[in-house]
């Protein structure tokens, strides 16, 4: 872990709350980034990241071959199916066909992650983008109700930026806001598809979700993503969760914690 900051993807500079003063050789800072374990807190006991590393350190290699061996062949079946959709964004909503954002990966590391574009940058009167609801083209919404739109993730998944299975990359903009044990879900790659996503997707509240991929994290082997990649399959045919615009049911991840806050303070 060590020479791999959290950080907020565009300056470098750590995200708020981190420190880097080096006081151990396994993080090189004195809160190891991946898990927020306070290393000066307890230094009689190893932060969860190691623990998780020694205890599943050769499955965890053979996860990655099995990433690599699956989207390989998924690329290679899937590939006509991604010419068409890729014609067919081009088509629909032109130049570029592929949507590209920074989201922080294992360890917090930030890469650029791939879908097919879905939504128009169509703004209002006054320059501002208008609602995702109101973004999206025909051809996007059936994207987005299939999930053909991560199929580009696949190249993520070959590149070692994600896994199939493991929490789904949020934005960089929510790493402050998360708490000790929500961050532990930078322990792991994130994943196409995940335990949050079988289990109601977007008609989970912010607390559930990130509770259920931390909890993906402490419970994770070989096993668990076999399952969660036979239920993926249930969720996307039965569209099980699937809502257009999420952005109108739940507010953005920072909003609604910044808002808790707020009103923590004001009691």
């Amino acid at each position: 872990m060590k020479g791999l900051p959290l950080s907020n993807g565009r300056t470098g500079a750590p995200i708020a709350g981190d420190a880097s003063e080096p006081v151990s050789d396994h993080c090189g800072c004195s809160r190891c980034r991946a898990c927020a374990y306070d290393v000066t807190a307890d230094p009689r006991s190893p932060p969860r990241c190691l623990e998780l590393g020694g205890r599943l350190g050769p499955r965890r290699t053979m996860k990655r071959l099995l990433d690599i061996l699956v989207s390989v062949i998924l690329l290679a079946l899937l590939s006509p199916l991604m010419l068409l959709v890729a014609l067919g964004v081009l088509l629909a909503m032109g130049r570029p066909v592929l949507f590209r954002q920074l989201r922080p990966g294992l360890r917090g590391v930030p890469f650029t992650m791939l879908k097919f574009r879905s939504m128009t940058d169509s703004r209002d009167i006054q320059g501002r983008l208008l609602p995702a609801v109101d973004r999206q083209t025909p051809l996007g919404r059936i994207l987005r109700r299939t999930s053909l739109d991560e199929l580009p993730q696949l190249l993520n998944v070959l590149r070692g930026d994600m896994s199939l299975v493991g929490p789904r990359p949020l934005l960089m903009r929510y790493l402050p806001f998360y708490t000790p044990d929500e961050r532990t879900r930078h322990m792991v790659r994130p994943g196409i598809t995940g335990l949050a996503q079988v289990r109601g997707r977007n008609l989970l509240s912010w607390d559930a979700r990130l509770a259920l991929d931390s909890e993906y994290v402490r419970d994770w082997s070989l096993w668990l993503d076999a399952k969660i990649l036979y239920w993926t399959i249930g969720a996307v045919l039965t569209r099980r969760g699937f809502r257009a615009d999420p952005g109108a049911h739940m507010l953005d991840l920072d909003v609604e914690r910044r808002d808790r806050r707020e009103g923590e303070s004001g009691d």
